[in-house]
């Protein structure tokens, strides 16, 4: 945690050289971010100040003062003491800061041991005093401001990767020996998984559905228990457990909650809001609230009874009534009744001739070419019968001839 800074001079000329880049060029200078983002329902406080204070700690990386910062709760009298967790990182005077998840941590490292952390809080100062904390560790008449500055030291080896120097004579014999018992000490456990949220509400994000459906699937975490809810909808619509579809009330934490929205309902919206008093657990990570003005990640030591608030909403678009179906005309009856037939049909004795003669073949039917030897056989079928027909008109000629001669005699 150095401190540095450019030269005055310099400084002034860089700022000056980009403010005339940005105009030279037309372009504007970059937006201010919003406020970091984290969840519906977390808990806002400022740094005021340090709690109090051990002896200056010298790690292989670096050295920095080791404290205990106060965190002070929006508009409240509540005030968490808390370690940091971002070795390489400055705090800032009056910064404020929003409750998060571990996951979400934002510092110079990777705070990779996050439960070994726990441990180390729930385990040592001030959550347990120095002759205790003196007694594990081997050091009689262990002092509060050597037990702060070893246990600072063994969360900046898990937070941090960073290591006390323990070849430095300026690291005091009882700062080593905590240090050294909590490092060797510290497990990851049940009891050192991340503590609950005081109140959150997941999504943050309005749901969006239609009548006739559960909208929304709401998550409540919280460590408080049986929490009002203040429902803000139409006459007919209600929070209702998503698993069950019956009308709730109150929350606990691990309720799923939406909107039951009838299936007649006209398009609208609705929110519901929790308020209850509850608790910051030892454990909670804290992150500076403005990404434009960096400050050191915070972690609580002792936590503290907090008045919280969150609330979701949800909209949906207007039911459509089903379409009556229309009946079918009957046929309209005649006024003339239908007289029976007197005439049966009698079935003929006769039975049918069957057809001879083969019916010709439909013009779409295939039948065979004529080719071949079949040609053939008409061809000479036609020579004969003009043979025979010319030797038939021979005779008949010459019997003529014969007739006439014998007439002349």
């Amino acid at each position: 945690m150095s401190n540095f800074s450019l030269p005055r001079f310099i400084g002034r000329t860089g700022l000056a050289a980009s403010a005339a880049a940005f105009l030279a060029l037309g372009l504007a200078a970059p937006a201010a971010a919003d406020e970091v983002e984290t969840y519906e329902g977390s808990t806002v406080g400022q740094y005021t100040g340090n709690a109090e204070s051990g002896p200056h700690v010298y790690m292989t990386g670096g050295d920095a003062p080791a404290s205990l910062f106060n965190l002070k709760l929006k508009d409240q009298d509540t005030v968490l003491t808390a370690y940091c967790i971002d070795f390489r990182t400055n705090i800032r005077h009056n910064a404020w800061y929003k409750e998060d998840d571990w996951a979400n941590y934002p510092g110079k490292g990777d705070f990779a041991q996050p439960g070994k952390v726990h441990w180390i809080l729930q385990n040592s100062y001030p959550n347990v005093d120095a002759a205790a904390l003196g007694a594990e560790a081997g050091v009689d008449g262990l002092s509060n401001e050597d037990a702060l500055s070893g246990t600072q030291a063994a969360i900046w080896y898990f937070s941090n990767d960073m290591e006390l120097n323990l070849d430095d004579n300026r690291n005091s014999d009882a700062v080593k020996a905590v240090y050294t018992y909590l490092t060797e000490s510290a497990v990851e456990l049940p009891q050192t998984d991340e503590p609950k949220a005081a109140l959150s509400i997941t999504p943050d994000e309005a749901a969006s559905g239609q009548a006739g459906e559960i909208v929304g699937e709401f998550l409540i975490e919280t460590n408080a228990a049986d929490i009002p809810v203040n429902l803000e909808a139409p006459d007919g619509v209600e929070l209702v457990d998503v698993e069950t579809g019956e009308a709730v009330t109150t929350v606990s934490d691990g309720d799923k909650v939406g909107f039951g929205v009838p299936g007649d309902a006209a398009e609208g919206e609705a929110s519901f809001t929790l308020e209850a008093t509850s608790r910051v657990e030892t454990g909670r990570l804290f992150q500076g609230k403005d990404p434009n003005k960096p400050t050191q990640t915070l972690i609580t030591a002792e936590g503290g009874q907090t008045k919280v608030s969150a609330s979701a909403s949800g909209s949906w678009t207007g039911g459509e009534p089903e379409p009556s179906p229309s009946p079918s005309p009957s046929p309209t009856p005649s006024d003339k009744p239908t007289e029976p037939s007197d005439k049966p049909t009698e079935p003929s004795d006769k039975p049918t001739a069957p057809d001879d003669k083969p019916a010709p073949p439909a013009d779409d039917q295939p039948t065979l070419p004529v080719t071949g030897g079949a040609l053939a056989g008409l061809v000479a079928a036609g020579v004969a019968a003009l043979g025979a027909g010319g030797g038939a008109l021979y005779l008949s000629r010459k019997r003529k001839a014969a007739a006439g001669e014998e007439t002349d005699a």
